[in-house]
Formats: structure tokens, C-alpha cells, sequence
């Protein structure tokens, strides 16, 4: 108990250390698990269809090259006549990753085990230098 009293500090700084350590884990845990480059090759050769949970606004400003526009709000209602396939591998893309997130535990209800969202959204894809479209 000396011990813990006299070195409260150092017991201090291992805890704040422990948490910082774990921020990063959990940060990343709200905004998807694929990254940009796991995503690109997805789409290349795995033929993973890209769908752009944003609103049809958001999409037209910009997305993913060959994306399928399909909002949140419609998601889980269209998702089985827009992809018939649940074997085929789905990215969930939106602006932030928040929103895909949402989607692809929908997704995963409705039986798309394939189904990722893009950790950090088009923001991400554009950091990365990937290709976009504009409607």
C-alpha cells in the first residue's frame, strides 16, 4: 500500500498510457473496418459492388467511381432488389464511415455476410487518391 502512495504518479501515467493505447481501437470501431486499399481490392478482384449509402445529394457532389446510390433511409427495404447476390462482396461507403457502419450490420441481418463499411468514408478514399465521380 507504501508502495501505491508514495508512487501514485507512475501508477497515473500507466493508466493514462493504457488509455491511450486504446483510443485509436476504439475510434476505429465507429468508422468501419476496410481500409481504401482493402476496398480497392474488393472491387478489383473479388467484383464487389460499391453502394454509396449517402443521400442523393451527398452522391452527386462525388463517390465512388461505378457506386450505386442507395440512402440509409431505403436501405434495408432496397437492398434485396438492388443486390440479388448475398454471396457478393458489398463496400458501404458514406462521407464519414458512421452511417456504413449502420448499413452493414443491416446488411448482415438481411443476410449479406460479405458486407464492410469503408473505415472513414469518402473522406478516406479521397485522402487516399482514389478516383471519384460526379453526377
Amino acid at each position: 500500500m507504501k508502495f501505491i502512495i508514495d508512487n501514485w504518479y507512475l501508477i497515473l501515467i500507466a493508466v493514462a498510457s493504457g488509455v491511450m493505447l486504446l483510443l485509436p481501437a476504439l475510434r476505429g470501431a465507429a468508422g468501419g473496418s476496410l481500409s481504401a486499399a482493402a476496398a480497392v481490392h474488393l472491387i478489383n478482384r473479388e467484383k464487389a459492388m460499391v453502394l454509396d449509402i449517402c443521400e442523393p445529394e451527398e452522391f452527386a457532389a462525388g463517390h465512388v467511381n461505378g457506386a450505386k446510390n442507395l440512402p440509409l433511409s431505403q436501405f434495408e427495404e432496397k437492398l434485396a432488389t438492388t443486390v440479388k447476390n448475398k454471396q457478393l462482396p458489398l463496400v458501404l461507403v458514406c462521407a464519414s464511415g458512421a452511417r456504413a457502419v449502420r448499413a452493414e450490420a443491416i446488411a448482415k441481418k438481411l443476410g449479406y455476410e460479405k458486407a464492410q463499411a469503408l473505415a472513414g468514408g469518402m473522406k478516406a478514399w479521397r485522402d487516399a487518391g482514389l478516383p471519384i465521380e460526379k453526377a
